[in-house]
């Protein structure tokens, strides 16, 4: 029986299906979350997203387009906030819910598009890694991400800002006064990013490990 399941695992990895999909699992911020075909691989530099959203030690915060929950839950183990999230994927969000229910987790979960059944003023941080791969790069992706992880999680529109026309004006409204917006983007999106937060104040880029600007943060 084991070497059946090990030439499964052997055909599948050929095939360059990615490894956490055949095991079903992946470690974010020390926890061990189940990921499906539904939802991508939480990568190492969200992590640095949910660092930025607990320096400000949020309140009443959403986590927008959660896939597997790794960022709103982690926010929900890891501080007091009280935490939503939100997906326009139903298989994602089955996804979520059993991640929240498996570690404890507090975070009210809603299938909409982005922000659109939030009243105005009515959260203290936005949080997003939000789909930004133009459709143009796919074909430069490597093999166990452009065939495995789900399109919709991935890609953006042409330039892959497509999320976040839509996104920051959402974001503005249901924000309160004073409010943070945390987004993570993509390599050399920075200057294109930046472009779209006219109005908004204190508005700051960190880096990830590298070195390049891959966290934007800014208050409403």
């Amino acid at each position: 029986m084991e070497w059946l399941h090990y030439g499964r695992y052997l055909n599948e990895r050929m095939a360059g299906k990615p490894t956490q999909y055949i095991t079903g699992r992946q470690e974010f911020y020390g926890r061990e979350f189940r990921v499906t075909k539904d939802v991508l691989i939480p990568r190492p530099e969200t992590e640095l997203l949910v660092d930025r959203v607990l320096a400000c030690e949020p309140g009443r915060l959403v986590d927008v387009g959660t896939g597997s929950g790794a960022i709103a839950v982690t926010l929900a183990l890891e501080s007091k906030a009280q935490v939503f999230a939100t997906d326009i994927s139903r298989g994602a969000l089955r996804v979520a819910v059993r991640n929240s229910s498996k570690l404890g987790a507090n975070v009210a979960f809603a299938q909409m598009d982005l922000l659109s059944g939030f009243a105005d003023s009515s959260f203290a941080v936005v949080v997003s890694n939000p789909p930004y791969v133009p459709a143009s790069d796919a074909a430069g992706l490597q093999r166990e991400v452009r065939d495995w992880e789900p399109h919709q999680a991935l890609f953006a529109g042409p330039e892959g800002l497509e999320i976040y026309r839509r996104l920051i004006p959402e974001a503005r409204r249901v924000l309160r006064p004073g409010g943070l917006l945390a987004l993570e983007f993509g390599f050399s999106q920075s200057a294109a990013l930046t472009q779209l937060m006219v109005g908004w104040n204190q508005l700051e880029l960190h880096p990830d490990l590298a070195g390049i600007p891959r966290i934007l943060t800014a208050r409403r």
